[in-house]
């Protein structure tokens, strides 16, 4: 497809996901004008200095609509509460909307109420976003003018786990234990002191051990693929800035067990996203299969994903183990938080709500 100079507003460009969400915008071929909105009395450029001429500068929210006439994009990285405010709004003029919140993650408004204790206010909308995990849902979200992106931990769990779930390997009687390390700007821009650099350097900051808002976002999603099931999911914060780092634990089920492997394993997330767009492997998804040269028990390092691997890059790096004294099959995961796990997906997504070529700005690797 053929599209120049498409004007794109990023609502709550203030924080971590919208800064980057404009930085990976700036570099989109396809892009010619970004509106970033904010509500602080800060430039643009003295709350990303990153991102020194660029030549963006923070709009009202209010200025924004008055131009949405001309948007053909808008994408909403604010709190919880605001996009099913608005959306609809947008949508009405004409604007594709791409959520980066947890509004329209879940198609039960009952869900959503349980989980984020608030009423949704747009519930009529909710049938109409598609979740937006590019990799599992490509062709609906080429036909829909509303997405809802997934969260960071989420996208990373889906990734790895979908095609494990799929191949009725795991033994759902069982729950699915993940526990996953979020980098502190996955606690958002506003200052905590538990979270500043001398506080959390040196340290980890668990969170939400009573039951995070992601294991029913997981459940949800992943029922589909495998039937009902229980995610333990158990999240920290720790020591560095950005970044994913996620492990799971599967029960193997009985009918598998004879004959399972981290080859077998291996195998089966290659040929799962070996079918991506066109027929070629999925863009954004690599599998680790650094065969073993260690014997038993050895600490090779080289056979699991490395966080450090995937910071600054729309990538998920997936690898996966095999515990046969115990039944559990193990994957590793890894993505940047503020790239796969918001914006990187968001422009993915976009691309592919536009006809454009889905790797549009998001071809740089890891730092």
């Amino acid at each position: 497809m053929s599209v120049t100079g498409l004007a794109v507003g990023v609502v709550g460009a203030g924080g971590y996901a919208g800064g980057e969400l404009c930085r990976l915008l700036l570099n989109h071929p396809h892009v010619g004008r970004i509106v970033p909105t904010a509500r602080r009395d800060e430039t643009f450029e003295h709350v990303h200095p990153n991102l020194l001429g660029s030549g963006l500068t923070f709009r009202t929210f209010e200025a924004l609509k008055e131009q949405a006439a001309h948007l053909d994009v808008v994408f909403f990285c604010t709190p919880s509460g605001t996009a099913m405010q608005h959306a609809g709004w947008f949508l009405n003029q004409g604007c594709r909307v791409i959520d980066v919140s947890a509004d329209f993650r879940f198609r039960d408004p009952d869900i959503y109420k349980r989980v984020y204790g608030a009423e949704h206010t747009a519930p009529g909308l909710l049938e109409d976003a598609v979740y937006g995990v590019t990799e599992l849902h490509r062709e609906r979200i080429a036909r829909t003018r509303l997405v809802a992106n997934p969260g960071c931990y989420v996208i990373t769990a889906l990734l790895a786990l979908t095609p494990v779930l799929r191949s009725g390997w795991a033994d759902l009687e069982h729950p699915v234990h993940i526990t996953a390390v979020n980098g502190t700007t996955g606690a958002g821009a506003k200052p905590v002191r538990a979270v500043m650099h001398a506080e959390a350097l040196n340290s980890m900051l668990p969170y939400s051990l009573d039951g995070h808002r992601h294991a029913p976002e997981l459940e949800t999603r992943l029922a589909p693929e495998a039937g009902p099931l229980t995610i333990d999911l158990s999240t920290a914060h720790g020591n560095f800035a950005r970044g994913i780092y996620l492990q799971a634990s599967l029960q193997a089920h009985p009918a598998h067990r004879d004959g399972m492997s981290r080859d077998r394993l291996i195998d089966l997330l290659t040929r799962f996203y070996r079918g991506g767009p066109g027929g070629l492997p999925e863009p954004f998804v690599r599998i680790v299969t650094t065969p073993r040269n260690g014997r038993l028990n050895a600490k090779d390092y080289g056979l699991y994903p490395r966080l450090n691997a995937v910071i600054g890059s729309n990538f998920c790096h997936i690898g996966a183990d095999w515990d046969p004294q115990r039944g559990v099959i193990k994957l590793v995961a890894t993505t940047d938080n503020l790239v796969k796990g918001a914006a990187g997906s968001a422009v993915q997504n976009m691309n592919v709500m536009l006809g454009l070529d889905e790797t549009c700005a998001l071809t740089a690797y890891g730092l």
